[in-house]
């Protein structure tokens, strides 16, 4: 996986109505936007961040979907259990919910789900997926 994410022919594939695929060059000249949020973890704890990324909504409606669609996000991360995760329709039309690839001013690191995660508000760490490499209409 982390050969992966941190090679440069990495891209983001977004499958709508069209599919497009986005290398992080790409990403990062599309329109940028910024989310103050926290991550809150099951265990208990929780840290607040300053996120910069693509509104996932944006990338929806690049692809031809509805805003409000229900979205599959899949990680590079093929084991355990959050190589997958859904955000409903609520998180992909909130225009705080980001794919995102800063944080606090900086580029994302590994630890942080470089070369890009979701970011939304109200949503259990764990479902926030990091190594993000595909966006699924569903």
């Amino acid at each position: 996986m982390i050969a992966q994410a941190l090679s440069p022919d990495w891209r983001l594939t977004v499958a709508g109505p069209r599919e497009l695929t986005y290398s992080l060059d790409q990403l990062r000249a599309l329109i940028q936007h910024g989310s103050d949020l926290p991550i809150a973890c099951v265990e208990g704890w929780s840290q607040g961040a300053s996120w910069e990324g693509v509104r996932v909504r944006d990338l929806l409606r690049l692809c031809g979907a509805d805003v409000g669609a229900r979205v599959r996000v899949v990680s590079l991360e093929r084991g355990g259990f959050y190589g997958t995760s859904e955000l409903p329709p609520q998180f992909a039309a909130d225009p705080l919910t980001l794919l995102a690839l800063r944080v606090n001013g900086e580029i994302l690191d590994l630890d942080h789900g470089f070369p890009a995660r979701i970011i939304a508000p109200n949503r259990p760490g764990v479902l926030q997926t990091k190594w993000v490499h595909r966006l699924e209409v569903l």
